[in-house]
């Protein structure tokens, strides 16, 4: 079992390396659906797993210099404060019981199908904005939307796990579409770190984190990261991502149905 949950880490790591997104959507069903991890628990340990992954990630985007630290104050205004309210909800309501449980389950099908629809309408989303400027928020409108972005993506984020990638990303491509993708990337990724951070905390509080999981997780992810990084370069992103989103489809209907 060891080395089976190595390996998901390992394929899963390479899909996140070869396309950027998935990571969240991909690990937490599969822990689910695959390996019979209770929801609550493949949350957590999931959230554990992404502030590991995403924190070596924020080093390097710094160092780059593509992070835009004034939207990540932003996003965490909102994100950080919902990420505590939705872990003292689950607290309150019990993480362990069947209810929470299913609840928890459907959450995360919802939150694949949101990743779905960020995956193929992206570009559309982003031309749609472009085209006409005059709808693109400025100033406290704008500071506002991003405040609230975060705090929606904290309550999705801490519930689910799922969220603080593509569907973040998306958000900062509609709000700040004058962003490259290298800043969209480091932006999202910076602003992810504290908030599932804080989250997993509140996971490791309700004792929802598998450590050994999360170790075994982690052994397999790192190089599969690195190899899918190299591998992305020769292998079309439009054809990965209609794969990812086809693959996320189907894991949304077999935890819904």
């Amino acid at each position: 079992m060891l080395l089976t949950y190595i390996v998901s880490g390992f394929a899963v790591g390479l899909l996140v390396g070869m396309t950027g997104v998935g990571g969240g959507s991909l690990m937490t069903p599969l822990l689910t659906l695959l390996f019979g991890v209770p929801p609550s628990v493949a949350v957590g340990t999931d959230l554990a797993f992404a502030s590991i992954t995403k924190g070596a990630g924020t080093f390097t985007h710094r160092l780059r210099g593509t992070v835009h630290w004034d939207i990540v104050k932003l996003l965490c205004i909102g994100a950080l404060p919902a990420a505590v309210a939705a872990t003292l909800a689950l607290n309150h309501f019990g993480t362990l019981n069947a209810e929470i449980g299913q609840l928890i389950r459907y959450s995360i099908a919802g939150s694949v199908l949101l990743t779905v629809v960020a995956l193929l309408f992206k570009g559309k989303m982003l031309a749609w904005i472009n085209a006409k400027p005059e709808r693109q928020l400025q100033g406290r409108a704008l500071s506002t939307a991003t405040i609230v972005s975060g705090a929606v993506l904290g309550t999705l984020v801490t519930i689910s796990s799922i969220g603080a990638g593509a569907i973040g990303a998306t958000l900062l491509v509609m709000l700040y579409p004058r962003l490259s993708s290298a800043e969209v990337a480091g932006t999202d990724i910076a602003y992810a770190v504290p908030l599932t951070a804080i989250a997993a905390l509140g996971h490791w509080w309700l004792g929802s984190i598998n450590w050994e999981l999360l170790a075994m997780l982690l052994v397999g992810s790192l190089p599969g990261i690195t190899l899918g990084s190299w591998i992305a370069r020769a292998v079309p992103e439009r054809f990965l991502r209609g794969l990812l989103a086809m693959t996320l489809t189907g894991v949304a209907a077999k935890l819904i149905y």
